[in-house]
């Protein structure tokens, strides 16, 4: 039996492209995680994610961001760069819309986090007088604990389409023959045959989408990885800017390096949680609509992006992510900023006695020096006393940071105009192939993949 089309991964990317395709070709969606209702969270009722098994945050209907804040960050230069596969702004835009009314028309807020010009122009020149930038993004927020049941209004919407969904399901390979794609190949050695196929894998299959590209000679470009670390301070710090823009972005330069270092996915009232790799463990970030902690968190991050002859970001971050695991003791890395900045590692008695109390709480107090490399490190230090002139008390002794924070993105799979590889009928999207890097774009791509494989059958 031949499927119409198969896609693998059941992220954002995954079932916008599905939801474009349903009512004019069968579609069948393939996960290795589990179904929406069977992906649990253990922050949902504990505000601790320790117990959480790996693949239940990382995979499954819905993707890693499932679990994540679940803001929509509105712009299509956020997340990726929607303009670079449109080659146009007004389109790039259009889909930013598009993206945000299907959410709406399955349960996300109404609520719209749009600042007022009076306050961004406040934030930005108070980031301009030290030399950064002050992004201006319009956001919803759904909440991690909101975010399961739109993704489920979603797929129910798809089921009922005639989508079918196969979780539980692992892809090892493709069928490819004479240079176009027939399929895929399981894990168990079974395969099923299709006209076109979709990889939508999400962050967690970028490792994979690696080994695709060796595999059958796909072409791609390797892609950046972001590494640093997650603060954590005490919400009323943060207060008077989140206030303005939920998720605000700022980007600075750092003096010794020149590097550029921005913040990411701050979680208003949030909390600091584990996130498991295969053989690694780094850290990210939540918050709800209904629970709340008297912290807020936020990814401070450096872009890297390597040439000749160690080109492979992948494998880079990875080996960074190992490291700090085993000075972790399989648990990530907590420090007092006044620790890092003395030289010193961080002990239990001082993170015990500190005013700033950590939200995760299976961490190992130690020396993030020791992990993450030197540049990173003086980065995070740099970058956080330049951000503490525009947001005061966020470079304090006693703000926490957690180790490792590293955002994997694939190799960064080449597409034309359909979003189709050099492969025939084998079609791209979303943060696994690289060319996404959060739910506004990651289900952009896929609306652009599903429209480019409708273009060419």
């Amino acid at each position: 039996m031949e499927e119409d089309v198969i896609i693998v991964g059941s992220g954002p990317a995954g079932m916008f492209a599905a939801n474009e395709l349903v009512g004019n070709i069968g579609v069948t969606i393939i996960d290795k995680g589990e179904d929406i209702e069977d992906r649990k969270c253990h922050m949902k009722e504990t505000v601790k994610c320790a117990s959480c098994k790996p693949c239940d945050i990382m995979c499954g209907v819905g993707g890693a961001g499932t679990f994540s804040d679940g803001t929509l960050n509105l712009r299509p230069d956020v997340g990726g760069d929607l303009t670079e596969l449109t080659k146009d702004d007004k389109a790039s835009w259009e889909l930013v819309k598009q993206v945000d009314e299907t959410f709406l028309k399955y349960g996300s807020p109404e609520d719209m986090h749009e600042p007022t010009d009076i306050e961004v122009e406040n934030l930005k020149r108070r980031a301009a007088s030290v030399g950064a930038t002050f992004l201006e993004i319009p956001q919803r927020h759904m909440g991690s604990d909101l975010a399961p049941m739109v993704i489920k209004n979603i797929r129910d919407d798809l089921v009922d389409k005639g989508v079918k969904f196969c979780v539980k399901t692992e892809v090892s390979g493709l069928i490819i023959e004479d240079g176009c794609c027939k399929g895929i190949e399981l894990r168990d050695g079974s395969k099923i045959r299709s006209k076109q196929t979709i990889l939508a894998p999400g962050r967690v299959g970028s490792s994979w989408v690696d080994e695709l590209v060796k595999m059958y000679n796909l072409e791609a470009d390797f892609a950046p990885i972001d590494l640093g670390v997650r603060v954590e301070v005490p919400a009323i710090v943060m207060d008077p800017v989140t206030r303005i823009n939920r998720d605000p972005k700022f980007y600075i330069r750092t003096k010794r390096y020149d590097d550029l270092t921005r913040t990411f996915c701050t979680n208003e009232h949030g909390f600091v949680v584990k996130e498991s790799y295969d053989d690694s463990i780094g850290v990210n970030g939540h918050s709800m609509k209904n629970v709340k902690s008297e912290n807020t968190n936020f990814a401070f991050l450096t872009q890297l992006q390597l040439t000749e002859p160690l080109e492979n970001t992948t494998k880079y971050g990875k080996s960074i992510a190992k490291l700090a695991t085993t000075i972790g003791g399989g648990k990530p890395l907590v420090q007092r900023f006044g620790d890092l900045r003395r030289g010193r590692r961080s002990t239990w008695e001082r993170i015990k006695r500190n005013p700033v109390k950590n939200t995760l709480q299976d961490t190992t107090p130690g020396d993030i020096s020791m992990a993450l490399p030197h540049r990173i490190t003086m980065n995070v230090i740099e970058g956080l006393e330049k951000l503490n002139e525009i947001i005061p008390g966020v470079a304090s002794d006693s703000t926490l940071l957690y180790a490792p924070e590293i955002k994997f993105y694939s190799m960064k799979l080449i597409v034309d105009g359909d979003m189709q590889t050099n492969i025939r009928n084998l079609f791209a999207a979303g943060d696994g192939t690289g060319l996404s890097r959060d739910i506004v774009n990651s289900a952009a791509t896929g609306i652009l993949a599903g429209r480019g494989l409708l273009n060419i059958i």
